[in-house]
């Protein structure tokens, strides 16, 4: 198994992600945007993991690299691959699939529960997660539910919360793969979104959600596993 994941800014890496790949002594490799990016051909790529980042996926001016992810995306799902995007990785995905990219009504940064619909219970993957569970969060925009994609989960903030298209692209808004490192990393460099808001958690309030890490890291362990069946 080969995953090779895309990577937009330094203190947004892939996590637990590269903990549950190692021990099953997959590959993992990355591209990383903020340096000289160098794409594999999707050919020799079995799992692509599209990550998070503070940009947003119509600021392709400003980040020219964009237009080329957004390509090598595509190119992924048409060939049948594995795709996993986690925030900003599936607001590109969506936007891949035709489905519409776009402010939400509020910003969801924090620890904050999300629940799963009544379809999400017929999808292997996800068979076995939780009804509804804490999950980390740092967003601003939301996305349309792509055509043919199924809703598995939805929050208080936002509805569109995780899709999946044809058994084999998940889509996450939130953070399963976040460490305890991960976080405060966050925080240091997007601190100016941690402002007041209805679904904006204070600095402390985040801080101390990091006993969640352990819970969320095992149900991305089990989403992994279920979505590679």
């Amino acid at each position: 198994m080969n995953i090779h994941y895309l990577q937009h800014v330094p203190f947004e890496d892939i996590g637990s992600i590269d903990a549950w790949a190692r021990k099953r002594k997959y590959t993992v490799t990355g591209t990383r945007f903020f340096e000289k990016a160098v794409l594999p051909a999707i050919e020799t790529v079995d799992l692509l993991v599209v990550m998070g980042g503070p940009m947003n996926i119509y600021e392709d001016q400003e980040y020219p690299w964009l237009t080329q992810e957004k390509r090598y995306i595509e190119q992924a799902i048409k060939q049948n691959k594995y795709v996993l995007g986690i925030c900003l990785g599936s607001q590109l995905i969506s936007d891949v699939l035709g489905a519409k990219v776009y402010k939400n009504t509020h910003k969801e940064i924090g620890w904050f529960p999300v629940s799963m619909t009544p379809p999400a219970g017929k999808v292997l993957c996800v068979s076995g997660l939780p009804r509804q569970f804490i999950a980390f969060h740092w967003h601003g925009d939301t996305f349309d539910l792509p055509g043919g994609a199924i809703l598995l989960a939805s929050s208080q903030a936002c509805v569109n919360q995780a899709y999946i298209y044809k058994e084999r692209v998940l889509g996450l808004q939130f953070h399963l793969e976040i460490t305890a490192e991960g976080v405060p990393r966050l925080l240091s460099n997007c601190s100016e979104e941690v402002k007041d808001g209805e679904y904006i958690q204070s600095k402390e309030e985040i801080l101390k959600g990091v006993i969640n890490i352990t819970t969320i890291n095992t149900i991305m362990v089990s989403l992994l596993d279920g979505l590679l069946g």
